[in-house]
């Protein structure tokens, strides 16, 4: 069993081979995703729609992160583990969000990911420390209040213009891959043409060099769907089902 590395994932684009990359916030499924061959595991900030009931990703701290860290690095042996620096984490200053990433590769991540391209100087910084940075542009739901709600982005030229020059951007300070979310899928194929490193799409078309996904979504787990997922299950009926099972069972 050969372990991913951030050096296998930027081979995979120069091979054409297409990335994998999954969400996970607990032993039980980073085990399931880590066996099945998954590439990249996300402790995304998702954690705090899917797992803590909360209305978006901004309530996410820190020491949850850490906690859902530790419990999915303990599952993991194969696949890259990268997790995502919630809100608050890396604007206050270089320093601070690098003391905040090594936090999170003490409880076992082996990457970060950091959303939007405003914040350069603590990118290289936490790269030169090195740890892995991973970007995020397009839809980044850290500021969702800012751009009106869960909205494609990159429609026009001038936005699609400022999408482009920010991953260039990212790809300059060193990071190793770029999320993409909810753009057009023209401007997901240039900018992934455009890059030597990777995109990583999720409702951004089939042309990025991989797709991520909430693993809710994808197991029909989720009590809300974005439009651009396709779930591969039902595990939300199958689960009702069980329990309605045991009910009928106990109270004969």
């Amino acid at each position: 069993m050969e372990k991913i590395t951030t050096s296998k994932v930027q081979q995979s684009k120069v091979h054409g081979q297409k990335i994998i990359m999954l969400t996970a916030y607990d032993f039980p499924f980073a085990k399931i995703l880590d066996d099945a061959g998954v590439e990249i595991i996300l402790i995304g900030d998702s954690l705090g729609n899917v797992a803590l009931g909360y209305r978006n990703t901004l309530p996410v701290t820190m020491p949850e992160m850490i906690i859902h860290t530790r419990a999915v690095s303990g599952a993991v042996e194969r696949a890259l583990l990268v997790a995502d620096m919630p809100f608050g984490s890396f604007q206050k200053d270089p320093k601070d969000a690098l003391f905040n990433a090594i936090k999170l590769v003490k409880a076992g991540a082996e990457g970060v990911k950091i959303e939007g391209a405003e914040y350069l100087e603590a990118i290289k910084k936490i790269i030169r420390a090195g740890i892995p940075v991973m970007g995020h542009l397009g839809f980044t739901p850290q500021s969702v209040h800012q751009l009106g709600g869960y909205a494609k982005q990159g429609k026009s030229k001038k936005s699609a213009q400022k999408i482009l020059g920010d991953a260039r951007a990212l790809q300059k300070a060193g990071c190793f891959a770029i999320v993409l979310e909810m753009v057009p899928d023209d401007l997901a194929k240039r900018i992934t043409k455009a890059l030597k490193i990777p995109t990583i799409g999720i409702g951004a078309g089939p042309d990025c060099d991989g797709q991520v996904l909430v693993t809710s979504d994808l197991l029909g787990l989720s009590v809300w769907m974005p439009s651009f997922a396709r779930p591969k299950a039902n595990l939300r009926k199958a689960a009702s089902r069980a329990v309605k099972a045991f009910i009928r069972e106990v109270r004969g």
